[in-house]
């Protein structure tokens, strides 16, 4: 049984979902879609410069045109279609996409407005994020708890790998509280202080534009990031996506759902392999794999 998992911001690369463009008329015309819905999307993508590309705005319609183009060479290939799908956050529109629930053009433009709200709603330099590693996620939560301003669990990506984001002061404060308790503590280069409640101006923001957009009976179960389990209502989905914004990506409960519900195969379609990388460290010895190019979709056949 097979999973697709479709990646977040981070994930991006200049070339991206380029030899799909080339090579696959499926993924062609998924990506000449999204280029209406953006223009001068596909030559970001394709050409970038990096530092263009890695703005928020422009980073997640990126990765949802890779993903859903990688996703379209997949079956166009006569790649099995996935039972489940999950996504890392933007990753989750990406589902919808494959899914047949949200058109590529609407989801292009949906994560083209989210991706500038969540960048306006706290001005760059006063929010931060911190990967935090080698300490249990509890830990986490009660440095959280006890420090002084806004700073909250944002990704729960796998046993031993928290984020956090919010005010900068306060990430500081709790990364160094979490040294002490044996953390290793990276900042992440990041614009804005993403899943949190500071991105609540962008989650009010993105919730009337997702009244304005229709979501279909999807073609396989989605796992929603904000509740980590099987998406039964469609008419819940705006909830969820808007949830989304603020609420933590419980991306290690997700992998263990869709384990529990029978998925022996994870294939990562999009750009690069970070989710691959999180799966490994959630399961033992899963099988797992990733569609970023021609090539990687050949071996993802086999």
């Amino acid at each position: 049984m097979i999973a697709a998992l479709f990646p977040g911001q981070g994930s991006q690369l200049v070339g991206m979902a380029k030899d799909f463009y080339q090579h696959s008329p499926a993924a062609k015309a998924v990506l000449d879609k999204a280029e209406t819905a953006l223009p001068r999307l596909l030559r970001l993508m394709f050409e970038g410069p990096e530092d263009e590309l890695k703005l928020t705005a422009n980073q997640q319609p990126a990765l949802v045109a890779a993903s859903a183009a990688a996703f379209a060479a997949y079956l166009e290939a006569g790649g099995s279609m996935p039972k489940y799908a999950a996504g890392n956050s933007i990753g989750e529109y990406s589902a919808h996409v494959a899914a047949s629930s949200l058109s590529i053009t609407d989801a292009i433009r949906l994560v083209h407005k989210r991706g500038t709200y969540m960048q306006e709603a706290v001005p760059e330099g006063l929010g931060s994020m911190a990967a935090i590693l080698k300490v249990d996620k509890d830990v986490v939560a009660k440095v959280c708890a006890v420090t002084e301003g806004i700073v909250e669990i944002s990704n729960l990506n796998s046993p031993g790998q928290t984020v956090i984001s919010g005010e900068a002061a306060a990430v500081a404060k709790a990364a160094e509280r979490l040294k002490e308790e044996g953390a290793r503590v990276t900042m992440l280069p990041v614009s804005a202080p993403f899943h949190c409640s500071l991105m609540q101006p962008a989650a009010d923001a993105l919730a009337k534009d997702l009244a304005e957009v229709k979501f279909r009976k999807p073609s396989f179960g989605i796992i929603a990031n904000v509740t980590a389990d099987l998406v039964t209502d469609m008419n819940q989905v705006r909830g969820l996506l808007t949830e989304q914004v603020t609420a933590a990506v419980r991306w290690t409960e997700t992998v263990e759902k869709l384990s529990q519900l029978g998925v022996t195969r994870f294939i990562e379609f999009g750009s690069g392999k970070v989710l691959t990388g999180l799966v490994g460290r959630i399961l033992d010895k899963p099988d797992a794999r990733v569609v970023t190019d021609m090539i990687s979709l050949k071996e993802a056949l086999g």
